[in-house]
């Protein structure tokens, strides 16, 4: 994946800045991390089915917060946030956050308004997620 991409991953598309080569990234949902470029390109590479696309990206100093969608090839979407810390313009520490949309719990439907979703607005639709 690293050769096809020319050093390029996800990752790097979806924080909109390149990752350095020891870059980790952390899924707290699984207790899980990553350790280096390569290797997060090479994880990737497992998924080739995926589309996904950035509805926002938000830079704080030297942190990226980034607000987007993925579809891993089985019509489910799940709604994401990716925070990157940056070192001389890279990431250097990546912490994902993501969750399939379920419905409102019948015990709060008439307490809560439905947010509105937009194709082209911050977690964009199905149709709008690409290969990358």
């Amino acid at each position: 994946m690293e050769g096809k991409r020319n050093g390029r991953t996800r990752l790097a598309y979806i924080l909109g800045v390149p990752l350095a080569a020891n870059c980790i990234r952390q899924w707290p949902q699984m207790g899980e991390l990553v350790q280096g470029r390569e290797l997060i390109g090479s994880v990737e590479g497992n998924f080739e089915a995926v589309t996904l696309e950035v509805g926002r990206r938000l830079r704080l100093g030297d942190v990226v917060v980034v607000e987007w969608s993925i579809n891993y090839g089985d019509d489910r979407i799940y709604r994401n946030v990716t925070i990157g810390e940056l070192e001389h313009g890279e990431a250097v520490r990546v912490t994902d956050y993501w969750g399939e949309p379920v419905n409102t719990p019948e015990w709060r439907v008439g307490m809560t308004a439905r947010l509105e979703m937009p194709p082209d607005g911050i977690w964009p639709s199905k149709d709008r997620l690409k290969h990358y």
